[in-house]
């Protein structure tokens, strides 16, 4: 078989590429996906009577061509939520953002948060042009909310000291009020829509997946293929073999799997790849969804977990961002843990922990009945911005530049980012693969030109 661009990975980055190089003009092009279905990490899963995703997979729009795609494509399936997400901690919930709304912790606690932010208002740190994560977050929010937030849940969701993270990632991600509204957020608690993510969309039926699934049903048949596995990649004589499929002859390549996984399927590799590879450092996200039998919380989304007493740094109630998620009079929860990339898990200890955490949290009675329980990992959950991942990316990428090969969305990026910033790196690659933004009406000769 032979195609100009092979996509590697039929989630959205991979569907994304393959929807905007056929607006382009490009015919011949194949997505080939593992599993039976497509989506990756932004699928869903059905099991009985409830709807499960590989954790909370939230919709925040915030570019213009983005933000009408995904409404073109979900069109009267998407509802808008006001985030509804709190922190527990010290006995108490809080609102999040914990650094702007610190009101219910203990008196002590609050004063310690508010004056250490003051302090970094009044009497700044100096921090060098590439600071850690630690060191930064104590000149951007003090010692009390780095104490009391900011270094403990970092450090149970990356799995790493936060004095060998870089800032690199942490971007929108982790915002910074003012002075009044840390003050604010003191006195009343009341800064609910502070933050990127204050506002979020969601489908109102079929779970995420009816994202994936809608943008798959843009493209001509035969264009994903799934159930057909990347086996190996023969960089040098662009072959891919495919289970199922057997050999593909590509003139351009696109990966969208994570980045280690493709390394490892890639060959020939020079040295600095090869050790580049070894550099690369992630987590994998234990994610255990249950159904239980009576309601969610109503005035809750999510809730952060940040002490080391819970398992999970984050439990979510689904069922609260679409009723059709779980029967009626039922709940469907999220749990999320993570652990170093490649570690051992005992996922039956785990789930034992998680559980009777959760009856200690209050979140669940020993008379409800869990209805539905399934484990959904994510290996590569969050890359580690470690003082060696953007150079070892650099070299990879170089590398790959010199092929011809790209590398794109979260986990081919190897970077943190969200929804729709994937599904606009897959219409970056098409506008590169084509020789810029071309237009919709370019003839299919001319895209074919620009990509040999």
């Amino acid at each position: 078989m032979k195609v100009d661009v092979l996509i590697l990975g039929g989630g959205l980055a991979g569907l994304s590429a393959a929807y905007h190089l056929g607006e382009r003009g490009v015919s011949s092009r194949l997505v080939v996906e593992a599993k039976a279905t497509v989506g990756g990490t932004a699928g869903s899963v059905t099991t009985g009577a409830f709807t499960f995703d590989y954790t909370g997979h939230l919709l925040h729009l915030h570019d213009a061509y983005g933000q009408a795609l995904i409404l073109d494509l979900l069109k009267d399936n998407l509802a808008v939520h006001e985030r509804k997400a709190w922190i527990y901690s010290s006995g108490a919930f809080t609102r999040y953002p914990f650094q702007a709304n610190t009101k219910g912790l203990p008196p002590a606690i609050v004063a310690e948060c508010v004056a250490g932010f003051l302090e970094t208002v009044h009497r700044p740190r100096p921090l060098g042009p590439n600071p850690d994560f630690l060191s930064w977050s104590r000149a951007t929010f003090g010692d009390g909310i780095t104490r009391r937030f900011m270094r403990p849940y970092n450090e149970k969701l990356w799995r790493t000291p936060l004095a060998k993270l870089t800032t690199e990632w942490q971007g929108r991600f982790v915002p910074k009020p003012s002075a009044s509204e840390v003050v604010y957020g003191a006195l009343t608690g009341n800064n609910a829509l502070f933050g990127y993510n204050a506002t979020f969309r969601y489908p109102v039926r079929g779970g995420m997946q009816s994202l994936p699934d809608a943008l798959a049903g843009r493209l001509e048949e035969g264009v994903v293929r799934t159930e057909s596995p990347v086996t190996a990649v023969d960089l040098r004589e662009k072959v891919a073999q495919v289970r199922g499929i057997g050999e593909v002859r590509y003139e351009r390549l696109v990966n969208t799997l994570p980045l280690n996984v493709f390394l490892d399927l890639a060959a020939p590799l020079p040295a600095d790849v090869k050790a580049a590879r070894k550099d690369l450092r992630w987590n994998t996200v234990w994610n255990l969804n249950l159904g239980v039998d009576r309601p969610a919380p109503a005035d809750k989304h999510w809730i952060y977990y940040p002490e080391k007493g819970f398992p999970f740094y984050r439990v979510g109630f689904a069922s609260n961002f679409s009723p059709n998620l779980a029967p009626e009079g039922h709940a469907a929860l999220y749990l999320e843990a993570a652990r170093p990339g490649g570690a051992r898990v005992d996922r039956d200890k785990l789930e034992a922990a998680m559980i009777k955490a959760l009856r200690e949290a209050g979140l669940l009675r020993r008379s409800d009945e869990i209805s539905a329980k399934i484990w959904m990992p994510v290996p590569v959950g969050y890359v580690v911005y470690d003082r060696a991942r953007t150079p070892a990316v650099g070299t990879i990428f170089r590398h790959f530049a010199a092929l011809g090969v790209e590398s794109i969305g979260r986990y081919g990026g190897w970077k943190y980012s969200f929804m729709e910033e994937t599904i606009l790196d897959g219409k970056r690659c098409a506008d590169r693969l084509t020789g810029g933004a071309e237009a919709p009406e370019a003839s299919p000769a001319a895209a074919l030109r620009a990509l040999k």
